[in-house]
C-alpha cells in the first residue's frame, strides 16, 4: 500500500497532466498518474544502465593492414 507522501505525489502528479496527456484523455486521472510515476521512477533507476551495447567506431587505417597489398 503506497504511503502518504507516495499518495500526495501521486495526487500532485494527476492534478497537473500534461497538455499530451490531457488530450489522451483517461477515465481515471490517478491511474494514469500512477503509470506515468512509476515509467519515470524505472527509467530515473535504471538511466546509468545501457540498453545496447556500445557502438565500436573505427576507421579504415583501424581494420587494414597498410603493409599488404589489396
Amino acid at each position: 500500500m503506497p504511503d502518504d507522501k507516495d499518495s500526495k505525489r501521486v495526487q500532485s502528479r494527476a492534478e497537473t497532466l500534461l497538455p499530451e496527456e490531457q488530450a489522451a484523455g483517461s477515465d481515471d486521472p490517478k491511474t494514469q498518474a500512477e503509470e506515468i510515476l512509476a515509467d519515470s521512477d524505472a527509467r530515473t533507476a535504471y538511466r546509468d544502465v545501457p540498453e545496447a551495447p556500445p557502438v565500436e567506431h573505427r576507421t579504415s587505417e583501424d581494420t587494414v593492414d597498410p603493409t599488404t597489398d589489396p
